[in-house]
């Protein structure tokens, strides 16, 4: 079975964008092989926000080629022909993805799709890297809901003083 991991770039006061959304503060750092992570996956799946931030970018992604699914209530597929928009059943259709044989899948960027498949037990990882930016306000990585335990795989620390943490996600028992 594949697994869902949330990756994501934090400040280390826990914040994923600037009060405006920016994300400037993040610190580049030759030592990441973006390539042998983005080798990691055949499927991306975000929210829009992330979307409009990373779409841009893409064709400069090593792996453009995966596929890029979208949960939004608000883009046209008409309009969005590169990316499959996931209106509804995201619940399900992320448990249907999580079947399938492949690579991971990566859940890009935003705190509010992460909040939303973490309290349905879709989300297995998170792999965070924790900027030494104190932002003092901003995007929280989560918004409110449920607790959840995390159990640590891995933890590197780079020169530029970015930690790279991997979790794993530790299965709810309690059928709360």
């Amino acid at each position: 079975m594949r697994r869902l991991r949330y990756g994501v770039a934090m400040s280390l006061d826990g914040f994923i964008a600037g009060p405006n959304g920016e994300h400037d503060w993040i610190v580049p750092d030759p030592a990441i092989d973006f390539a042998s992570i983005w080798a990691q996956f055949d499927t991306v799946l975000m929210g829009r926000r992330t979307y409009e931030m990373a779409r841009e970018r893409r064709a400069s992604f090593a792996a453009s080629s995966q596929r890029w699914i979208v949960a939004s209530t608000t883009m046209q597929p008409k309009l969005n022909p590169d990316v499959e928009i996931l209106i509804d059943s995201v619940n399900e259709t992320v448990a249907n993805l999580k079947a399938m044989t492949g690579k991971d899948i990566w859940l890009m960027g935003g705190g509010i799709l992460f909040r939303s498949l973490l309290d349905a037990g879709l989300v297995d990882g998170m792999d965070v890297m924790v900027m030494p930016v104190l932002l003092g306000s901003g995007v929280p990585i989560l918004p409110k809901g449920r607790r959840c335990s995390l159990h640590l795989e891995e933890c590197k620390t780079l020169k530029s003083g970015i930690l790279m943490l991997n979790y794993s996600v530790v299965p709810d028992t309690t059928g709360a």
